[in-house]
This record gives structure tokens, C-alpha cells and sequence, in this order.
């Protein structure tokens, strides 16, 4: 019934009437060229690469001010910061919130360097590891400081979207909300806003 169409997996056991709507987010160049340069140099760790412009689709606000986050295990973290400096000049390693202030939101199209939380879940596009719209989601909510244009009211536009227009698979999100340590919280949030 998922196959056809009839019924979309909304978590592990569940399901709901409709067809199921993967989010697939846009791959841009500067995504796609930094990502094949990692593969190249690291191919033996696992990172994921996205842009923080795939927001606008669900925001009231459009904002022009991204920023491409390359999250990697933390061993290689160091290592892939340097390899990107080395091209790219708005390059940052896990910036706390004065650093962000001060600096990244500043610059132009800055490039975020952080530790990738295990078991977060990901996808391939065209060959590409990225994010899913339940890693954003979660992302979205637990790193207030990273996304702080995106707090609030916006924040609740972003949730409210994202569940209207895709399938989120609430298992898998709340999953890497407990690896972030944030399930309860997320949880009721999303009963708040969501009603599910």
C-alpha cells in the first residue's frame, strides 16, 4: 500500500492515508564541489553537506544570509577544516555564539565546519550525503545559537510547513532528538504546534 501510494510511513509501525512526499533538498554547485572535495581527501570518513538556503521553502521570512554546514565525525573535523581553508576564506570551526556574532554571520557565505552526531540521519542526492528534512527539524530546534534567524515565530512556520508538505517519519526524528539529548522537549513541542 506504501508502494502505491495509498498510505505514507510516518514512523516505525505507523502509517497514514496519502502518498509519500520525500524532501529532497537542492544541491547547489558550491554543495556539490565541496562535498566531492572531501570525498576525495576523506573517503574513509562520513560527513554530510547542506546549505541552509533549503529553509526558505518553509519560511515566511526569505533570508539571503546562508551558510553551507559540513558536519563530519569529530576525529576528521580538524582535518577538513584545514583542507577547506585552503580554498575557501569564510571557513569556521564549531563557532561558539560570540564567534557566530562576531564573525559568520558577517561574512559571505560562510562555510561551518562540526562534529556530525552518530546515527543522524541522512541521505544520498546524486551521489551526495546530506541532510533530511527530520535532521533539519531536529537541527533546527536543538542549535538555537547556529539558527537563531530562524527562532519563534519562524520557527513555527518551518515546523508547520515542513509537516504539510512532507512525509516526516517521527521515529527517525525522534531518534536523533534523543542522541541530541532533546526528545521530551522536541516531543511536546511538536504536539504544541503540529498536534500529532
Amino acid at each position: 500500500m506504501v508502494k502505491k501510494g495509498i498510505l505514507e510511513r510516518i514512523g516505525k509501525g505507523m502509517f497514514k492515508i496519502g502518498k509519500t512526499w520525500v524532501f529532497v533538498p537542492n544541491m547547489d554547485n558550491k554543495t556539490k564541489t565541496i562535498f566531492n572535495k572531501l570525498q576525495s581527501e576523506f573517503s574513509f570518513s562520513t560527513f554530510c553537506v547542506w546549505n541552509t538556503s533549503l529553509l526558505n521553502e518553509f519560511s515566511i521570512h526569505i533570508s539571503n544570509n546562508h551558510f553551507t554546514l559540513v558536519e563530519v565525525e569529530k576525529e576528521s573535523m580538524e582535518s577538513v577544516f584545514l583542507s577547506l581553508k585552503e580554498k575557501y576564506n569564510a571557513v569556521f570551526l564549531n563557532p561558539n555564539s560570540n564567534i557566530l556574532e562576531q564573525y559568520v554571520f558577517n561574512a559571505n557565505n560562510p562555510i561551518i565546519a562540526k562534529p556530525l552526531i552518530s546515527e543522524a540521519p541522512l541521505q544520498k542526492i546524486k551521489k551526495i550525503n546530506t541532510t533530511t528534512i527530520e535532521k533539519v527539524l531536529v537541527d533546527l530546534f536543538c542549535d538555537e545559537n547556529l539558527f537563531q534567524f530562524y527562532q519563534g515565530r519562524e520557527r513555527n512556520t518551518i515546523f508547520k510547513e515542513a509537516y504539510t508538505k512532507y512525509t516526516i517519519n517521527n521515529t527517525k526524528l525522534l531518534r536523533y532528538a534523543s542522541r541530541r539529548g532533546k526528545k521530551e522537549e522536541l516531543e511536546k513541542y511538536i504536539t504544541q504546534i503540529i498536534g500529532k
